[in-house]
């Protein structure tokens, strides 16, 4: 989702919502390569594992990227029920379906984010928020779908004497397709991490492991992550 840059706003610069795993990777490099002065922005909301935060530290030294990692871990009560904010619930295993993967869904989790994202940026005077809803979401993730993206668009552009234009280059498109974009970048996907669990290797049995992987074999390249598990067969 995009439109004209806004006027009051400094075009050339956006905040990119990235948690380090896949998708906000991509998001984050192709916002790098249309030449954007980036802003990363990683949560902390007592998620279950802070690996992937600790990727996202890592990715942005490297590259010399501007991060702020944000502790809202004081709202952890409110959105403890999660399966992905509390250990003591049960990680689903398979493939991402309504019936088996309902607990993984965060209570108002990108709404929570993308109103704070939008606070940096019109803060810092940046025209944009970058956040990395994807197709594949749509089925499980309400606060990944089109209604959703386009409704907090209309906010984002009325909350503020600033307005913001929120950015989401992969709404319709599937992992698979964002896999693509970033390896057409010449992206290493070795700087990401996906799963669910928060071990020294990817566990291969929750449902992001399942869908990374098929990602990977639409695209008939091999995931740089090890693995505890490989299905024999991964399917989107």
């Amino acid at each position: 989702m995009s439109s004209s840059p806004i006027l009051g706003a400094n075009a050339s610069s956006t905040v990119v919502i990235y948690s380090g795993g896949m998708d906000s990777y991509t998001v984050l490099h192709r916002a790098i390569k249309e030449g954007l002065v980036v802003h990363a922005l990683s949560f902390d909301y007592g998620q279950r594992h802070a690996k992937e935060l600790d990727v996202a530290k890592a990715v942005c030294k490297l590259h010399n990227i501007p991060h702020q990692v944000i502790d809202i871990r004081a709202i952890h009560s409110l959105i403890d029920n999660s399966a992905l904010t509390n250990p003591d619930v049960s990680m689903p295993e398979g493939n991402y379906a309504a019936d088996n993967l309902h607990t993984t869904v965060v209570p108002n989790r990108n709404m929570i984010l993308l109103s704070l994202a939008i606070a940096k940026a019109v803060n810092s005077g940046a025209a944009r928020v970058d956040y990395g809803a994807h197709g594949g979401d749509h089925i499980l993730y309400p606060d990944c779908r089109p209604e959703f993206v386009h409704a907090m668009n209309q906010v984002a552009g009325i909350a503020n004497f600033q307005p913001v234009m929120l950015h989401a280059p992969y709404l319709t498109s599937s992992k698979a397709d964002i896999l693509r974009d970033g390896l057409a970048m010449g992206l290493d996907y070795r700087d990401t991490w996906t799963c669910y669990e928060g071990r020294e290797l990817a566990c291969g049995k929750c449902g992001s492991c399942h869908e990374r992987l098929a990602a990977f074999a639409a695209n008939n390249v091999e995931d740089p992550l090890a693995y505890e598990f490989v299905p024999a067969k991964v399917t989107d």
